[in-house]
């Protein structure tokens, strides 16, 4: 039994999907999964277990940013036999290229955050996806008839939501970072230490350039798109 999860042997799946809010979580179980049960309220970090098309698959939030995250993924991998962790999130736009709800598989994740500069004393690391994962992700968005478009690319996980200097971040635009969330590095990296799988399927909640915005009801509720490709590609690579 972990410190923050707090479920006992053999309650969460080998694969498990990642929202950031545990409402998000809790609608993804009651909405997705047959036979969901929560196995854990610690926190208020509610995760779920049930089935997807006969599967065993798990539902975990992991709250805001990096070191957040980092908790939950370091548990799931160390303690619970994880395999699988697929990220499913908002992200801001940044490229008029795309749309509100289009939705982003994260091919890598730059950042300004220190973590793996500590963690590699000073080096570099690119964080990147599970290429299985992520091309089982973008051949799931193919088979659907979806009303957004789906773009692979690169993510900013940022350290900052409300970033003090937004024109530094926006400077990657030109060299092909497509949005910005505040998770995806840490995943892949932990993924990698742990010889797990990683993705980060994300959804534009808002845009940068433009201003436009989701609700936060219709962040918490309505990304189902995403979900339906992040479970899909889950079972077609384990």
């Amino acid at each position: 039994m972990s410190v923050h999860i707090g479920a006992e042997s053999g309650q969460v799946a080998p694969r498990v999907l990642m929202p950031g809010d545990p409402l998000r979580a809790r609608w993804i179980a009651e909405t997705f999964l047959d036979d969901a049960t929560c196995y854990s309220e610690v926190r208020g970090m509610y995760g779920y277990t049930g089935t997807y098309r006969g599967e065993r698959v798990s539902v975990q939030g992991s709250g805001m940013g990096l070191p957040s995250l980092s908790i939950y993924v370091n548990e799931l991998f160390r303690e619970y036999d994880v395999r699988t962790i697929v990220r499913v999130g908002s992200c801001g736009a940044l490229t008029e290229d795309l749309a509100l709800r289009d939705i982003v598989i994260g091919s890598g994740a730059c950042t300004d955050s220190a973590t793996n500069r500590v963690r590699f004393e000073g080096l570099d690391y690119a964080p990147v996806a599970d290429f299985e994962l992520l091309r089982a992700a973008y051949d799931a968005a193919a088979s659907r008839e979806l009303d957004v478009a789906v773009m692979v690319g690169l993510l900013f996980s940022g350290d900052s939501f409300y970033h003090p200097r937004p024109e530094l971040m926006m400077r990657m635009v030109d060299y092909g970072v497509l949005a910005v969330e505040m998770e995806a590095t840490a995943l892949y990296t932990l993924a990698a230490q742990f010889k797990g799988r990683a993705l980060s399927v994300c959804t534009v909640s808002d845009h940068v350039v433009t201003g436009e915005e989701t609700t936060a009801r219709e962040r918490q509720e309505t990304f189902g798109e995403m979900v339906g490709i992040a479970l899909d590609a889950m079972l077609a690579v384990d």
